[in-house]
């Protein structure tokens, strides 16, 4: 190894890895509207509005990250595999956009069906605590509170669950987000739903196409 190298786990192979991975989704972006007269959503800190000062704690989760997971829980026949994207953008307001879209895979990785979507909006205030806003397909609204642990990792849990009539019996769940392995977003959720007890439920380990 020469002198102009590296050293794996480095702070330097870090930012190496991140100059390499950025050469190929840092010229990538979310669909724009040319004609929309209002700043456009963005996914990619190198265009678009600045990120608000309040986002900051936030910045690691900006863009679009795709990957596999697995679902687990008591009452279903698992663990299953799916695969999924999840969308962080921002529009120089306060605030992140989140989306997040699953399928799922057979045992070959092929598709199956698509599987759940949810929608909301994560809101840093200015003691440090993150308001998250989720709406799912299923007829499930959700608001978690949580905090940052530290730079990279995000920890919520929900305060309220609210249902449509004819929506699964959810009544509660916790989620945790973090950066990992030289970029990569992997998260935790654990629910309690079904007459079952709080318990994990799905896990997932992304990588970066976009920003």
């Amino acid at each position: 190894m020469s002198g102009d190298e590296p050293v794996p786990g480095s702070g330097d192979a870090a930012v190496q890895a991140a100059a390499s991975r950025a050469a190929v989704t840092g010229g990538r972006n979310l669909p724009q509207f040319d004609d929309l007269p209002i700043p456009a959503d963005t996914a990619n800190l190198r265009s678009g509005p600045s990120l608000h000062d309040a986002c900051l704690a936030l910045l690691p989760l900006v863009g679009v990250w795709r990957g596999e997971g697995e679902v687990v829980y008591p009452t279903i026949d698992g663990p299953f595999r799916y695969g999924q994207q999840i969308t962080f953008a921002h529009d120089g307001r306060p605030f992140l956009y989140y989306e997040a879209r699953a399928w799922l895979l057979d045992e070959n990785g092929g598709v199956i069906r698509q599987a759940a979507r949810e929608t909301g909006f994560w809101r840093p205030q200015p003691d440090d605590t993150i308001e998250v806003l989720l709406t799912h397909n299923t007829g499930i609204v959700e608001l978690y509170y949580g905090k940052p642990r530290n730079q990279t990792s995000w920890e919520i849990s929900t305060d309220a669950v609210v249902r449509t009539a004819t929506a699964k019996d959810v009544t509660a769940a916790q989620r945790l987000y973090g950066i990992v392995n030289n970029g990569d977003l992997a998260y935790v959720e654990e629910r309690a739903m079904v007459g079952q007890p709080l318990q994990p439920h799905t896990s997932a380990h992304l990588k970066r196409i976009v920003g």
